[in-house]
């Protein structure tokens, strides 16, 4: 397929130029946390969502599937460090420092526990929320993830010692970033942030194995992340065992796409949809035999 793209580090610039989504009346607002000034936006009554971007988006990129969401909760929608309208600090971006983040934004807007939401560098942000804050998240959709650096394909794991600022500095991307950014001369030093995100450490199963938060794992089924790896982690998570042998399922669930790129798994809002509202509500496919 030509030049090959950083899935995780480039979602955007698939997505840049394209129109934004409509959302059904967000109202947007800022909070101080962490030295930062937080944007995000709720939009839609109900049980509290949390919705977390992937690399290099904002709120508009992650979508239809936040109005659709917000038909039956009430979605809160945030921006990282340095994304959209959200200032950046003299901080490495690691997922750690994310979902510190996510659990100090919830204090400061009192959010005591949320669903949560994530998408591609959301997702993982969203699990390790899950791991470090586990009382703050009933459950997690967890879209695009990987929990070992081990679960990359090959591919991607070649492509991240190549990773430079000038494959995203001076191009339509930055171009795109500026129009909503705080500092708009600040996409070097997050771009720089976002390449060493891609070469932190990566390996959190002891703590994935210890989670009690329902996870739904969505991957296209030719995502960033194998699929042997997503099938390890909804196994670490207690699923994969056969149902109707008079057991209930596990809280967890696996979801593949398919024809699904990483960049094309939020580009399926209805499908995301159709999956993400029956995990939230508890619902399961009635079986034929009535078990």
């Amino acid at each position: 397929m030509g030049k090959l793209i950083a899935p995780l580090a480039t979602t955007a610039l698939l997505l840049a130029g394209t129109a934004a989504f409509a959302q059904s009346e967000p109202k947007g607002a800022s909070v101080s946390v962490n030295g930062m000034e937080i944007y995000y936006e709720t939009s839609g009554e109900g049980d509290p969502l949390i919705v977390l971007h992937g690399a290099y988006m904002n709120i508009d990129t992650m979508g239809e599937i936040i109005p659709m969401l917000a038909q039956t909760h009430q979605v809160i929608a945030i921006e990282f460090q340095g994304h959209g309208r959200t200032t950046d600090i003299d901080r490495p971006i690691t997922y750690p420092n994310l979902a510190d983040d996510v659990a100090d934004f919830m204090d400061a807007i009192d959010i005591e526990k949320a669903d949560v939401f994530g998408y591609s560098m959301g997702a993982a942000a969203g699990l390790q929320l899950a791991i470090r804050h586990p009382e703050k998240v009933d459950q997690l959709i967890a879209a695009s993830v990987a929990y070992d650096v081990s679960g990359w394909q090959p591919a991607f794991t070649a492509f991240i010692p190549q990773m430079a600022p000038e494959m995203f500095v001076g191009t339509p991307m930055e171009d795109d970033w500026k129009k909503l950014a705080a500092n708009p001369e600040g996409f070097r030093a997050l771009v720089e942030k976002l390449i060493a995100l891609e070469k932190e450490p990566m390996a959190w199963e002891a703590e994935v194995k210890t989670l009690k938060t329902p996870v739904l794992i969505i991957a296209g089924d030719a995502d960033v992340s194998t699929l042997e790896h997503n099938v390890a982690l909804f196994r670490l998570l207690g699923g994969g065992d056969m149902g109707d042998m008079g057991q209930p399922l596990a809280a967890s669930r696996l979801a593949v796409l398919p024809a699904t790129s990483h960049t094309a798994v939020i580009s399926q809002p209805a499908l995301l949809h159709m999956l993400i509202e029956p995990f939230l509500q508890g619902t399961t496919p009635a079986s034929f035999m009535g078990m």
